[in-house]
């Protein structure tokens, strides 16, 4: 592994610790409607295609990064509608 993809691993680790951060905050957050599901769409159609255009470069990092950025994406999305039903209910 170079050096250089330190800095990438790196730049991977401090965005997913923000994403899940945020995500912590939403799940403690009352309102569910803070956050707009047209947020969740585009990252994960932003994140799918970033992965594919990562894979054709050979970009293994971004392939990783990508992922997780999608994860936390479907996360997400899938905490925002629990607690919208909750809500409703």
């Amino acid at each position: 592994m170079a050096a250089v993809d330190l800095l990438g691993w790196a730049a991977t680790l401090v965005l997913v610790a923000t994403l899940w951060r945020q995500i912590w905050k939403q799940w403690r957050a009352d309102d569910a409607q803070a956050v707009s599901t047209w947020l969740f769409v585009g990252q994960i159609t932003a994140s799918v295609l970033f992965i594919l255009y990562s894979i054709a470069l050979h970009s293994w990092v971004f392939v990783v990064t990508n992922s997780l950025v999608l994860a936390t994406a479907i996360a997400g999305q899938c905490l925002s509608w629990v607690k919208r039903r909750r809500a409703s209910s």
